[in-house]
């Protein structure tokens, strides 16, 4: 069910042209827009980054295992999904994976900056793609999975997006989000990514269960490397002229397929029902009850 932006009545046709007010969405840089105050913002996030992502993510180990991190968590959790929704998709680069994995699935994908849909389209063709804030998703029990993979620590209001998720899932669907995890390894990289928490395991998991969800699943990743992890993030704390934070795109090629390799055998290991307590970002997945 999709809702008006402009009088909020709630309808199904195909199109957005509201039945009750006639008005239809603007569109933004050649996107539907339902947030187009924000299409132009650096809120949240730093526009130029999308490139910075387009050209590490396909190579990088840490994106490359998310993905696939992500991919099981579909099958597993909910093998029946036919409409998935990303929020702050970004680059498109989980949606380019998620559609090679399951072409038949319908897709759609959303960003608050308009700039990232360009990369998107790109990298998923057949994905419909749009700009909206999350803090108001225009859809009522309209998709069986939302996905939201490192968006909501980059922002403040996120129990009220958690609360919009929840209503634009049918019910008994659910959502997967990965979120960067543990206060102590806050660093100048996650001031330079515009990051406004990490997360902790029970902090997350109260916020889903708070806005209705229950939650199935939950793990950290990137926990076999968490060592190595926080010495790269001491390193960091204390503000640094001249920082580069891309360093962290730019390893060399057998240290990334070694990285890429530890991480395959973490996702081993939580695919036979390990869940790691501690680690540098955090995976949960909750459902909606059937009956809400």
């Amino acid at each position: 069910m999709k809702i008006c932006p402009s009088c909020s009545a709630r309808f199904s046709d195909s199109g957005w042209r509201c039945p009750a007010c006639f008005s239809t969405p603007k569109q933004v840089d050649g996107f539907l827009s339902f947030a187009p105050a924000q299409a132009k913002s650096d809120e949240g996030f730093q526009s130029h980054h999308f490139n910075e992502l387009a050209q590490a993510e396909a190579e990088h180990f840490w994106f490359r295992s998310r993905n696939r991190l992500i991919i099981w968590a579909l099958h597993r959790f909910f093998p029946d999904t036919r409409k998935f929704l990303e929020i702050g998709c970004g680059t498109g680069f989980v949606l380019s994976g998620i559609t090679q994995d399951n072409p038949r699935l319908e897709i759609s994908g959303s960003e608050i900056h308009s700039a990232g849909l360009h990369y998107a389209a790109n990298r998923a063709r057949n994905a419909t793609l749009f700009q909206m804030d999350a803090r108001d998703i225009p859809f009522d029990n309209e998709f069986d999975v939302i996905g939201a993979f490192d968006v909501l620590e980059h922002i403040e209001e996120d129990s009220k997006v958690l609360l919009q998720m929840f209503r634009a899932i049918s019910p008994g669907g659910g959502m997967i989000v990965t979120v960067p995890q543990h206060r102590f390894l806050w660093s100048q990289q996650d001031e330079y990514a515009c990051h406004v928490r990490r997360y902790e395991a029970q902090e997350l998991q109260d916020k889903v269960e708070q806005a209705g969800f229950r939650v199935e699943g939950a793990t950290s990743f990137v926990s076999l490397l968490l060592p190595l992890m926080f010495l790269s993030r001491l390193s960091k704390r204390e503000v640094v002229e001249n920082y580069d934070p891309t360093q962290e795109f730019r390893i060399n090629k057998w240290v990334n397929t070694v990285l890429e390799g530890v991480l395959d055998l973490e996702r081993l290991l939580i695919r036979v029902g390990l869940s790691f307590p501690m680690g540098g970002s955090r995976l949960l997945i909750a459902r909606k009850p059937a009956e809400a």
